[in-house]
Order: structure tokens, then sequence, then C-alpha cells
């Protein structure tokens, strides 16, 4: 899969399920039922364990799927990432330097970043999304429509604290796409190996997004600045 068709599939699918587990196991497990839910993209989190053996392993028996690394903090493990199959790299900070190697390297670059002048800087450096973190609480889906403003051109991708309550505003006020943790994949579901909380779960959000995108087609002005550039 190309750097291009990833990118289509964060775009068309608009969700990026993160995966945060207590062992390789709960990883794959969470993955595959997600991608069962309907979500063929996940962002595996470096504190999994053995995460570098379970991004090769879905890689080799998911190909269809579109997999990442997540909180990614320095060049070595970026390039580590890289090495064991990552086509994103994401990070929950403005990491230069692992946003520079990522475009470099021709793989989807989705740093981190929270205000206008980090955002400016990701723009400049190549990123083809920008995670806007921890969105949830700095103003949630209004913060995303005001950055809108002088950067309508971004690709923003809302993440930390988006639920069943606010992910479709997140949609309607102009993020590309929504990166969902606990809210889509409840630790104690994939501790009690619970595909159908799960997948129930996933398909809850590719309604909400769904129809959050109708509506934003339909009243554009929605998605416009509520503050001035």
């Amino acid at each position: 899969m190309t750097k291009e068709q990833v990118r289509a599939l964060i775009e068309e699918v608009a969700i990026v399920p993160a995966v945060r587990a207590g062992s390789a196991e709960e990883a794959m497990f969470a993955v595959e039922t997600v991608a069962q839910g309907g979500i063929p993209i996940v962002e595996l989190t470096l504190t999994v364990p053995g995460v570098f053996a379970v991004l090769s392993q879905i890689r080799r028996e998911h190909p269809g799927m579109v997999v990442g690394a997540g909180t990614v903090l320095d060049l070595n493990a970026a390039k580590r990432c890289l090495d064991a199959g990552a086509m994103f790299v994401t990070s929950p900070g403005l990491v230069i330097e692992v946003l520079e190697f990522s475009v470099q390297a021709g793989v989807v670059a989705m740093p981190g970043a929270l205000t206008p002048s980090e955002v400016q800087l990701a723009v400049s450096s190549g990123a083809d999304f920008i995670k806007i973190f921890p969105c949830g609480h700095v103003g949630g889906p209004g913060y995303i429509r005001a950055l809108k403003g002088p950067f309508p051109r971004a690709s923003f991708i809302a993440s930390g604290g988006v639920t069943q309550q606010n992910a479709a505003d997140y949609i309607v006020a102009g993020a590309a796409a929504v990166g969902i943790g606990e809210h889509l994949i409840p630790r104690n579901a994939v501790r009690e190996r619970k595909a159908d909380w799960i997948q129930e779960l996933a398909r809850r959000y590719l309604v909400m997004v769904k129809k959050a995108r109708e509506q934003r087609q339909a009243h554009p002005e929605s998605a416009h600045a509520e503050f001035g550039d």
C-alpha cells in the first residue's frame, strides 16, 4: 500500500483507533476485533509490550490493514517502527526530528500539535495530518473550528477526549478524522475478550462519522472559524 493509499484510507474512514494493551496477545485481539467492526486502521502505541513484533505480525497477517505507530518520541524509535512495518508515525507532541524522518522515509507523517505555532511548524515541515492533542481539554470541537480558520487546508485529527457524545461534532467542525482510544477499545473489553462490545462501538462511531460528514457537506458554513485569524 502506497503512502497516498494510506492517507486516502485514513481520510475515508476518518477514525484512527489507538490500541493500548498490557500484552502482545491483547493488542492483537484489539487490532483484529476493531477491524472486524469495520475499521481497518490502528495506531499501536509503543507502550504495548513487544510492540515491534506486533507491528510486524499485523503487516504479515493483515495486509489490507493500515497500521501505524503511536507515542513515537524520538528518532531511534521512529526508525524501529518503520523497520517493523509501520505505515504512519504519530506522536502526542511535535517532535521535529520524527516528523522530518517520516517525511523523508515516505510514510504518512502525523505529528502531534496543540498551539497555532506548532500547527504552522508541522504544516511547513510537510505533515500529512496533524493530531491536535489533547483536544478535548482545550476547547473540543470549537478549537478545531478555530484552527481551521487560519489553516483551512490542514488535515486535523482530533485526539484526546473523543467520545460517542462529541465525535460527530469534531467532524462537523472540520476535523479530517478522530483518534479514539479507551472510548472505542475499552480495556475491560480487551481483557475479557468481549469482541461484540468493541465491534458494536466501532459500528456506532462509523455511523456517527458518516452522518456528520453528510451534515458538513450540506452545511459547509458549520465548519467556519468562530474566531478571527
